[in-house]
């Protein structure tokens, strides 16, 4: 899947590429015949792979610096980002204490730059008729730990629906997606029933609803858009008193689409940022340009105030997370940056 954007502008390729070459220090090594491969390494969340894919692109175009960019997940990536074997790690939730642990015990220091916002949306096959709307206690009465084998069709959750089996499909344990949905909906990080069809990859998590007419499933936002004529989502109520909520741009940005809006991150290595003229560059790219392209790529950008306040906290190379290792619903981004002193 590519998500690229085509008109980055001259301007903003020479600045870059003027950048790598006045401040990056000579790529010869110590025995003068051989070169460094400029090089930035990416790993973790399939969310925000799209995001970075497409800053990644324009990157390599401006500057011929080769970017790889994987999808392990946003727990698959911590991994690897906490071992040093990366530069940034895309992340669909914060690095959780075990993980600040990891990357403590091997010396990374960690850069938490929120790039955007997502929603992530709850979906049914477009020839369900009876869902019209779910709310937060619905979907628990799904997903908790307890319905496994126990809740195996809709009635069961909600007389007035058909007795028709539930095929559910949602994000794998490593994938940060996981990790908030079962936080907002279940009341717990991972808690969550074993006996659905589980991917890091989004899209196959789309098929499997696409292809079963009694399906449930939940992914990020930018999967939906790009198959909303595909699946349907689904309105989400706090309560029965309360409005069910579409997720949209708009629903996100006036904080209406409760729970399940929620920021996106990338960690960035200190040691990286300082010692790898390329990771520092790229990032430069990624916050001027994200507002941008991640309207391309169907996500919620940040609000300008919210992006300046994070530009401030790159140039600051402010290292660790304002969340300390526990997840959280809700929160608002500037409140996040100045829990980061």
């Amino acid at each position: 899947m590519t998500f690229a954007h085509k008109n980055i502008s001259l301007i903003s390729m020479l600045t870059i590429s003027a950048c790598l070459i006045a401040c990056s220090p000579s790529n010869d090594n110590v025995d003068g015949k051989s070169k460094r491969n400029a090089i930035v390494k990416i790993d973790g969340s399939s969310t925000v792979f799209p995001i970075t894919e497409a800053v990644s692109e324009e990157f390599q175009i401006a500057t011929k610096t080769h970017v790889t960019v994987g999808i392990s997940g946003t727990g698959g990536g911590f991994k690897k980002f906490c071992r040093g074997e990366s530069d940034v790690q895309n992340a669909s939730r914060p690095i959780l204490e075990k993980e600040m642990a990891a990357c403590k015990e091997a010396g990374i220091e960690f850069i938490e730059l929120p790039i955007a916002f997502d929603a992530l949306t709850v979906v049914v096959n477009p020839n369900n008729n009876f869902i019209e709307r779910m709310t937060v206690a619905e979907l628990n009465k799904i997903w908790a730990p307890e319905a496994q084998q126990t809740i195996t069709t809709w009635n069961q959750v909600n007389p007035a629906w058909p007795d028709t089996p539930i095929k559910l499909f949602g994000a794998g344990s490593d994938s940060g997606t996981f990790d908030y949905f079962t936080e907002a909906i279940v009341g717990k990080a991972k808690s969550s029933r074993g006996d659905f069809t589980a991917s890091e990859d989004d899209n196959v998590l789309v098929q499997g609803v696409i292809n079963d007419k009694g399906a449930l499933g939940y992914f990020g936002y930018a999967y939906y858009e790009e198959n909303q004529d595909k699946v349907r989502a689904v309105p989400v109520a706090l309560d029965e008193q309360s409005p069910a909520v579409s997720p949209s741009k708009e629903t996100v940005m006036d904080g209406t689409y409760q729970p399940l809006s929620r920021p996106l991150f990338i960690y960035v290595s200190a040691k990286s940022a300082k010692e790898k003229p390329e990771v520092k560059a790229f990032i430069d790219a990624y916050l001027r340009d994200a507002q941008m392209l991640t309207e391309e790529v169907k996500f919620i950008p940040l609000p300008q105030k919210d992006m300046d306040a994070v530009k401030a906290h790159w140039e600051a190379m402010k290292t660790g997370t304002g969340f300390g290792g526990k997840p959280e619903v809700g929160i608002k981004i500037e409140d996040l940056l100045a829990r980061i002193k």
